[in-house]
């Protein structure tokens, strides 16, 4: 049944104004029930307020053997970090 079943990403937003976040993966016919399901397995305590499920094969992701030309060449950007910054402490989630 897996092999035919569609794979979804499931991306949980644990509230709001914080970022969704990769939780896990799982198999549904589709998007309505990968909804379902991803509440079901992965909200049962109420830690959500928003979910997001991806079909698997809708990402393109980074191969880690070429993580060295992809952002070894940042690090001589300084001026791209905020180190340079003072955050006020009321800036929340920064």
């Amino acid at each position: 049944m897996t092999e035919t079943t569609p794979l979804w990403e499931v991306f949980i937003r644990p509230r709001n104004g914080l970022a969704h976040k990769h939780v896990g993966s799982l198999h549904a016919a589709d998007e309505v029930l990968a909804l379902q399901a991803a509440r079901d397995v992965y909200t049962r305590r109420g830690e959500g307020s928003s979910i997001w499920v991806v079909p698997s094969s809708a990402i393109t992701a980074s191969d880690p053997a070429a993580a060295e030309e992809l952002f070894d060449p940042t690090a001589d950007k300084p001026y791209r970090h905020p180190t340079f910054y003072d955050i006020p402490d009321d800036v929340g989630h920064m």
